[in-house]
Formats: structure tokens, sequence, C-alpha cells
């Protein structure tokens, strides 16, 4: 998968009329490109910047069903999550794993109660679940999660979930796509819709941001799949459309697994704001999250950052049940991304009311957050906020169609894209007059499937890759050098980042094809200067680029450290 390649196959046809134009790379867009693909229907996918740049690389890393939306009564929502999580980890089985999770109990009651709900899970499962939950006792849960805090527990409910890698994922549905004759470009940012003379929708202009030239793609079905960002695409199409998308801010903190021992999550089933908590192992470390932040549209960014009283509230929360009392000093890394939620009718605001409520919001600033103590109620309020909660919008997906024949898809999570994707494709070929063709994604092996992954082996996430760098390394044993020496990750990775994955950057590379800048910020800043020079030399780049990519990278990095 070289974009050297892929960028020749559009621009050595500039009048062919594409089947379907994807404007968007995180996980609803590369999942419609590999739908649209294996159909056979001639695709082509913009992503303004890397893959999965924004929300997609920032989940909790679960595939699960969603235990909070059974508990919330969106029965539909959680047997269609619970249908995808086993579909996914069929089809991707080097990177979906089953996670054992124990629900600590602390109240005679809390046992009982989520044992025969997490029953319901299970059945809901049915022979695609992961294995049965069971209440078990103190001793039990202590022994699984030796560092739970033991003050009045009384025992556990543990049950079984997905976890995987979601960038890895999108690198692989990319790879996938492109396997299947999809034309997949990062760093091509569509810049004007093009219209035909009855004022529909026939294509796109995009901009290389590499090269700086603009291209005009002719498609019949162009599709929006931008997420926090859909409402910038759809006002392109029709400037007078009210905003449709409630953005929603979830952090997480990543600590040293010393903080959680064992190899099961711990799932805290209600917080102060009435969320789940989650503290789950990954890749050696400890992922500890999430949050629900209502932000107003003009908040959103590529690089959301987390705020002061969400770091608050998780370490408060997570301290509640650990023994070891985690410290801002503790984490590695803080990362936040945006989740791309629908909003109600109701909710709907024009561009104009916008700008009108962002000045209301500055002026109505300066409100102090609050901690209320209260052993294991500790709450975490924010004194100003008068927003509607995000937790209670539905995290299904919602497709809308334009009068122009814009398709835009909003909502929904990383669990079910596949269905997400399913369903946009079936909506394209009825707008856009395509040739019915049938969604063949159910049982098809995405790139790098492996059976039987070891999942305690280094770097096991490249699946049927690996074989391949390690015969790189076997050539040139210098590839074989670590970027540092507590991380498995060498040189050839580097390498083959470049020339198979699309990275275009250092942080293309330390953020989503290994995952150093969220596991740990520190050391990721240590390896930088090594992998810029290294992909210079892959890439063609010159000295001025290495500094530019090293002084970049430094300044981003420090935005994941407390």
């Amino acid at each position: 998968m070289q974009r050297e390649n892929l960028l020749k196959r559009l621009t050595d046809a500039p009048d062919k009329i594409w089947d379907i134009v994807i404007i968007g790379g995180g996980a609803t867009g590369l999942g419609i490109a590999v739908d649209a693909a294996s159909r056979g229907y001639s695709t082509v996918l913009l992503e303004q910047s890397d893959f999965t740049k924004g929300t997609s690389s920032r989940s909790t890393k679960l595939v699960h069903g969603g235990v909070r939306y059974l508990a919330q009564g969106d029965i539909s929502l959680v047997f269609e999550a619970l249908h995808e999580r086993g579909l996914l980890r069929q089809n991707a089985p080097h990177l979906v794993k089953n996670q054992a999770f124990i629900i600590p109990s602390y109240d005679w009651w809390v046992g009982p109660f989520y044992n025969i709900g997490m029953k319901v899970y299970d059945m809901m499962a049915g022979k695609l679940g992961l294995g049965p939950s069971e209440k078990i006792s103190r001793e039990e849960t202590m022994k699984a999660i030796p560092n739970l805090d033991e003050n009045q527990l009384n025992g556990g409910v543990i049950y079984h979930d997905g976890q995987f890698d979601d960038s890895r994922l999108a690198v692989n549905l990319a790879q996938t796509a492109v396997e299947n004759g999809a034309v997949v470009l990062n760093y091509m940012v569509v810049t004007d819709l093009i219209y035909d003379k009855d004022r529909f929708l026939a294509g796109v202009r995009a901009m290389d941001k590499e090269s700086g030239l603009t291209h005009e793609i002719s498609s019949r079905v162009v599709i929006n799949a931008t997420g926090v960002f859909a409402d910038e695409i759809m006002q392109m199409d029709d400037n007078t459309l009210p905003n449709m998308i409630r953005p929603s801010q979830g952090i997480h903190i990543v600590l040293d697994k010393s903080f959680l021992q064992g190899d099961s999550a711990i799932m805290i089933p209600k917080t102060s704001d009435g969320r789940v908590l989650f503290a789950v192992p990954w890749h050696g470390k400890v992922v500890l999250g999430t949050t629900d932040t209502p932000l107003k549209l003009d908040e959103t960014s590529l690089e959301p950052r987390a705020l002061e009283h969400e770091v608050d509230f998780v370490l408060t929360t997570a301290a509640q049940y650990l023994k070891k009392d985690p410290k801002r000093e503790d984490a590695l890394s803080v990362f936040a991304g945006l989740r791309p939620l629908a909003a109600q009718e109701s909710d709907f605001t024009t561009p104009n009311k916008r700008k009108e409520q962002s000045v209301k919001g500055k002026a109505d600033q300066g409100g102090k957050e609050k901690v209320e103590q209260g052993g294991k109620d500790n709450k975490i309020v924010n004194a100003t906020s008068e927003e509607p909660k995000t937790k209670e919008l539905s995290r299904s997906h919602k497709l809308i169609v334009s009068l122009s024949g814009l398709i835009t898809i909003t909502g929904g999570k990383w669990t079910t894209y596949r269905k997400m994707a399913e369903d946009t494709v079936n909506k394209a070929w009825m707008v856009g007059g395509l040739p019915e063709k049938k969604c063949v994604t159910h049982n098809m092996p995405i790139h790098g499937y492996v059976k039987n992954t070891d999942f305690e082996a280094p770097c096991y996430f490249y699946g049927s890759d690996k074989a391949q760098i390690d015969d790189m390394v076997h050539q040139n044993p210098a590839l074989g050098k670590r970027l540092h020496p507590d991380y498995e990750y060498t040189k050839a990775h580097v390498v083959w980042a470049a020339r198979h994955e699309m990275a275009r950057t250092v942080e293309d590379f330390l953020s989503r094809r290994v995952r150093m800048l969220l596991l740990d910020a520190r050391v990721s800043m240590k390896m930088a200067p090594e992998v810029a020079e290294i992909m210079a030399q892959e890439l063609g780049r010159n000295k001025a680029w290495i500094d530019s990519q090293i002084q970049d990278y430094m300044e981003l990095a420090k935005g994941y450290i407390l």
C-alpha cells in the first residue's frame, strides 16, 4: 500500500467517473471503503490528515456490546454490537482478543444485580459469545486483581468482552480496501463539492497536502464520513442546514502495569457522572477511562486536549478501587477523543446560532469545578455546566441523505463499524443508481488475518505481516536495532510503515502505526529523531524536513504529558 502508486491510479484517469467517493478516513470511512470495494464498486477514500488521526485512534480499545446501553434499555444496539463483536473477532483474530472483566462488588446487592444483568448479556451474544459470566467470591476477585482495594469488598462478577488496537485495525482496513481495488489516500483534503447542471452531486475537488496540487474527482455518489466534522461537509453542500453533531469528549490516562496486576480488566459500573469507568490492560500498560464532556462544535479539533476536571475525575474514581492511588505524575500519557453523536432535533442549531452560543458560552465561563468527598461516592461536578448530558444520546448510527444526494453517516462506534458500512453502501447504490450488489464483509478476513494469535508475543498485532518484517531484519540485521531499549519496536517497523502502511510523518508512525505516543509520550519523544532520519531516507526527504518533523512531534507530544 504505497501512496505514490494509489495517487497515480487517481491522476492517470482524470476523466473517470468513480462509483463512490468517501470523505473521511476513520473507522466509518475505512469500513465503507472495504464494503464498497469488496462489492465491486469503484471506490476512492480521501482523508484530510492521517487515517484515524481523530476520534478513531482514541477509543477505550474495546470491542464490546455495551453494558451501559443494556442498562439504558437500548436492546437493539446491544444485540447489534454483540453480533458485530463476534464477527470482528472472527475476521481479525490477530487484533481482537477475549478480555476478562471484573465488576467489583462493595455492596451486598451489587453482585446478584450485575450477575443477572451479565447473564442477559451472555444470552444476547448467543453463539458469538466470548465466555460465560459468573459471580465470584471475594477471594477469587482478589486473586484475579491482587491490587484491588479490599476495604468492604464482597466479591465480584466476571464477564467477557473484546479488546483490540483501533489504529492497527484501521491500517489493516485500508490495506484490505486497496487489495479489493479501492484508492485510499491520506493527506488529501476535500475543498469543494462538484455538481451537475441539475444541482446533484457529481464529485469532489480535493487538494493533495503534500504537493499542493488540486484534483477533481467525478463520482456517482459522495459519502460524508467525517465524524465530528460532518456538519462542515453538510454545510459545504447547503449552508442553511442546522448542526447535526453533538460532540462529546472522552479522555484516557495510561499508567504502568503495576497499577493493575493480573490479566483481568476492571469495569466500574456507575461513576458519579453516571458513566462506566474501565481500567484495561493494553500493550503492557493500563488504560483508564473514560469521561463524557459535552463540547460545542467550535471547540472541536483534530488534537483535543484533556481538561483538568476530566483528569481529576478519572484519577479520583480509579483511586477508590485501587490499592495504589494513581497520581498525575504516574501518567505515562493522557489522550482525548471526540464522539460524533447525532443530536436530537430539539438540539439542532444553525451555523449563525452556533456563533451566538459560542459568544454566550465564553461570557458564562469562569465557574469553578468542585470536588465533593464521600468514600466511594466521590463526585466531581462542573458547577457551571448546563449542557444536556451526552451520555443520554444514542450511540446508534444515523444516515442522512441531502437533496443534492450527499450521504452523511453519523454516530455509531468502532464495534459496529462493519454494519454501519453495510447500511451506508446499501443506501449509496440506491441514491447513485448503481447496480445492486450484496454485502460480502460478514465473513471476510481482514488484512493480517492469523488464527490462534499469541497476544503475548512481541508486535503480535502485525499478524501475517510480521513474517515479512522478520525477513527484512534477516536480510539486513541493522534494521533489528530497537528504537528504545524498553520497547520492542525496531528500525524495521519504521521502514515497513513507510513502505507498506502509508505513514508519512513521525507522528503517523509513533502515534498510529505503533502506539508509543499513547503508551509513553516521554519515551516516544526520545524515539522521534531516529524515526525522522529513517523515514526521511525512505520517503526521499531532506534535512529541513527532518528538523521540522522532530520539532512538530516534540510540540505535539508535550500535550500528552500531564
